[in-house]
């Protein structure tokens, strides 16, 4: 699971479905597909809202902590379905995939299934994999660039 520092009154369930989440953020769409396939019979859904694809506004900060300016605007799709048995489920991403957005929203209701909540993050889990391997490719190459400066001292007072 992606890495999240819990806030002190989150809640394990809280963190948990925010994990799940992020991992379906992550995903591609053909990966979610599969993780709903791998779960077998799934039931029916409906949408709360239809995945719609609209513009956010981002943020930023010079060196993370000086004031915050408009960066500019990122294009988001949204989606939130309903299981039979009352689940709601909620997907944000980047980008305009509305089949990745609803795919996202459902894993998201059946993770609330407490029967179905293994099953579903056993489904993400090579997500997390790759995503694992991905990090740690991108951490060797940014180590293979590093360079260490150090001063001499040169004995003289």
């Amino acid at each position: 699971m992606p890495d999240h520092t819990p806030s002190p009154d989150e809640t394990p369930d809280l963190a948990a479905r925010r994990a799940v989440m992020a991992l379906c953020g992550e995903a591609r769409a053909e990966e979610l597909r599969d993780a709903l396939s791998v779960l077998g019979d799934v039931e029916p859904t409906e949408d709360l809202r239809p995945p719609e694809t609209g513009l956010v506004m981002t943020r930023g900060r010079i060196g993370g902590d000086g004031q915050p300016f408009n960066l500019g605007e990122a294009t988001v799709t949204r989606a939130a379905v309903r299981l039979g048995t009352g689940e709601t489920g909620f997907a944000y991403h980047l980008g305009r995939d509305r089949a990745k957005a609803r795919l996202a929203a459902t894993l998201d209701a059946l993770w609330q299934v407490r029967e179905r909540r293994a099953a579903v993050e056993a489904a993400l889990r090579p997500v997390a994999t790759r995503r694992a391997e991905e990090r740690s490719a991108e951490a060797r190459r940014t180590a293979a660039t590093r360079v260490n400066f150090f001063t001499m001292a040169r004995g003289e007072d």
